[in-house]
């Protein structure tokens, strides 16, 4: 499974076919399996080595602490692992640390007084930002802070020597990009934290409200 993950990892969930992971191993593709039934078991268990690299949340930790602990270690763990989006709540057979995490993530709400339902839809809104914002940090061009405020800075005097008046017919796009960005930056960690807290402290108003 390792194998096969490094794999994905190099060069992309595509190029994870039998054949070319037993090359890999320098042994056959009939030989594997042996060890695993299907192309489709193969990319569960690595689904499952992806959650086992993702922080329980500790029962000790306050549990917005530890749920903005167990956020950061997957945002973490998509970005060595990018393929595994969209495959994380999608796997056919879940395996035990896939298990584990949902175990703990839902003992830990429960714990801190969220009742079946409110628990149920916390973990839905959390996974649906750390899954969509990572989704969305793939996609830019950009891997840094500065790599962002240089592609922004070209992109404005690109923008403006084509229309002299976009400041004028798009002036808060311009207050926010040419102003800000373009000598800020954009930094996507800064950025997942803020969104992070404002989804937790949600949370804990209703978590608050329903225990009355």
């Amino acid at each position: 499974m390792k194998a096969a993950v490094a794999l994905a990892d190099r060069d992309g969930i595509d190029s994870v076919t039998m054949r070319k992971l037993g090359q890999e191993l320098g042994a056959g593709a009939m030989s594997l399996y042996y060890h695993v039934p299907n192309k489709q078991a193969l990319l569960d268990g690595m689904v499952d080595i992806v959650f086992a690299e993702i922080e329980l949340p500790s029962s000790e930790a306050h549990w917005k602490t530890a749920m903005r602990r167990r956020a950061l270690s997957t945002r973490q763990a998509l970005r060595r692992h990018p393929w595994a989006l969209g495959r994380m709540e999608a796997t056919k057979a879940p395996g035990p640390a896939d298990l584990q995490l949902h175990e703990a993530v839902l003992r830990c709400l429960r714990a801190a007084g969220f009742s079946v339902e409110m628990a149920v839809q916390a973990y839905s809104v959390q996974d649906a930002y750390i899954y969509g914002f990572a989704l969305q940090e793939r996609a830019l061009p950009f891997g840094t802070q500065e790599e962002f405020a240089e592609a922004a800075d070209k992109r404005v005097r690109e923008v403006t020597s084509r229309m002299a008046d976009v400041a004028s017919a798009y002036p808060t796009l311009a207050e926010v990009v040419a102003g800000y960005v373009a000598t800020h930056g954009y930094g996507a960690g800064q950025a997942f934290e803020f969104g992070l807290d404002v989804i937790l402290d949600g949370l804990e108003k209703f978590r608050k409200s329903a225990q009355g």
